[in-house]
C-alpha cells in the first residue's frame, strides 16, 4: 500500500466522523448578560471557597459602628444616641465604599495565577468578566449595608424618612460603588501585585473617607479642611444618604451624587477595557 494511500478503514471512519460534526449545529454563543450574570455567580462562588471575605461585610462594619458610637459618640455629640443619628448613615457609606477594594485585588489575583488570560480567549462578550465581577461584588456590598443598618436598628437608630428612604440611600449607595469599583479596576490592570493593588487603594480610600464629613461636622474644621471636606465626592454621598434616610434630602444633593458617579463610568470604564485588551500576558 502506498504511503499516501487511505485505508478503507480510515475513510469509513473520516466519514462518520464528519457526518457527526455536521450534523451537530453550533452552540449559540452567552448573550452579554448570561456571559456577565455567570461571571457575576461565579464572583459569588469565591465566598465559598474564602469564607474569610464575609468578614469585611460582616464582623468589620459591626466593629466600627460599636466603637465609633459607643467611645466616641459622647465626646462629639453630648451622647451615643445624637451620635449615632449622625453616624450611622456615614459608617453606612465608609464600609460599603472600602470594600470596593476587593473588586481590583481580585482582579489583579486571577491575573496573576493566569486565569484572566484564559477568559480573555473565549468567544464571550469582552467586558462580561469585569462586568460580572463588579455585578457581584454589589451583592456583598448589599450584605454589608444590611448588617450596618440592623446593626443602627438595634442601637437604637430610627431613621426618620422611614423603609423607603433607607432603601433609596442603599441604592444610592450601591450605585456610587458600583461606579467607584471601575477605579480599582483600571489599577488592578495596570498594577504588578494584589499587594499593590490593595495598598494602593487603602491609602486612597483612607484619605477620601477619613478626610470627609462621616465621623464630624466639617464646621469645626479650620476653613482650608472645610474647602476639601467639602469637594471630597464621599462627603456629597454621606450628606445625600443622611438626607435619604432623615427625610431631609433635596433633588440637588441626590443629582451631585449621581454626576460623580456619571463621570467615574465615563473616564474609568473605557479605560478599564482599554487596558484589558492591550493587557500583556504575563
Amino acid at each position: 500500500m502506498s504511503i499516501t494511500q487511505t485505508s478503507p478503514l480510515a475513510r469509513i471512519d473520516n466519514q462518520k466522523l464528519h457526518a457527526a460534526l455536521a450534523s451537530s449545529a453550533r452552540p449559540r454563543g452567552a448573550s452579554a448578560l448570561t456571559a456577565s450574570l455567570l461571571f457575576g455567580w461565579r464572583a459569588l462562588l469565591k465566598i465559598k471557597h474564602v469564607p474569610m471575605q464575609l468578614f469585611d461585610v460582616t464582623a468589620f462594619p459591626a466593629m466600627l459602628t460599636l466603637i465609633f458610637t459607643y467611645m466616641f459618640g459622647g465626646a462629639l455629640a453630648g451622647s451615643t444616641g445624637e451620635y449615632l443619628h449622625l453616624f450611622l448613615p456615614g459608617i453606612l457609606v465608609q464600609t460599603v465604599t472600602m470594600i470596593t477594594m476587593y473588586t481590583g485585588f481580585t482582579l489583579n489575583t486571577d491575573i496573576s495565577k493566569g486565569i484572566f488570560d484564559r477568559f480573555r480567549s473565549m468567544p464571550i462578550w469582552g467586558p462580561a468578566t469585569i462586568v460580572g465581577a463588579l455585578l457581584g461584588d454589589a451583592v456583598r456590598y448589599s450584605i454589608a449595608a444590611l448588617m450596618v443598618i440592623i446593626l443602627g436598628l438595634i442601637m437604637g437608630f430610627r431613621p426618620d424618612g422611614g423603609v423607603p428612604g433607607v432603601l433609596l440611600a442603599v441604592l444610592l449607595i450601591l450605585t456610587f460603588s458600583f461606579s467607584l469599583s471601575w477605579i480599582w479596576t483600571a489599577l488592578g490592570l495596570i498594577l504588578p501585585t494584589p499587594n499593590s493593588v490593595m495598598g494602593i487603594s487603602s491609602m486612597i480610600m483612607f484619605i477620601f473617607t477619613f478626610g470627609s464629613n462621616i465621623f464630624v461636622d466639617p464646621k469645626t474644621m479650620p476653613v482650608w479642611l472645610q474647602v476639601a471636606v467639602n469637594l471630597n465626592p464621599i462627603s456629597h454621598l454621606v450628606t445625600a444618604t443622611r438626607g435619604l434616610m432623615h427625610g431631609t434630602s433635596t433633588v440637588d444633593q441626590i443629582a451631585r451624587v449621581l454626576l460623580v458617579c456619571a463621570v467615574l463610568i465615563i473616564l474609568f470604564a473605557p479605560l478599564t477595557m482599554y487596558f484589558y485588551r492591550n493587557k500583556k500576558v504575563r
